[in-house]
């Protein structure tokens, strides 16, 4: 198992230290790291002839891109359909799908 060495700073201890004192008082919430990056877009509704031309270009029946989707059966067809919307992390993993096709497969 590889160690890894610790640099010693004694400015990041003080405003370790100052943090947890704000924390303590209630002036700031405790966070162990911060880390900042940009958001993707949102993804706007995608078509269910957009839906069809994904499944279509995987070249897979509808049962199997349901179960490269992880979602049932029926909703994959009611996507294609226009019965329903794929919303959150479907509507995402679509997205990705149309632009690369082979991250399913």
């Amino acid at each position: 198992m590889k160690r890894k060495e610790i640099e010693f700073s004694a400015e990041d201890l003080i405003s370790s230290v100052e943090s947890f004192a704000r924390h303590v008082s209630g002036k700031q919430r405790l966070t162990l790291r911060t880390k900042t990056f940009i958001l993707p877009k949102r993804i706007k509704p995608i078509a269910p002839k957009e839906i069809r031309a994904i499944r279509k270009k995987l070249n897979v029946s509808q049962s199997v891109f349901a179960s490269l989707l992880n979602v049932p059966k029926v909703t994959a067809i009611s996507w294609e359909k226009g019965r329903r919307n794929p919303t959150g992390a479907a509507l995402r993993l679509l997205d990705l799908a149309r632009k690369k096709p082979d991250v399913l497969v």
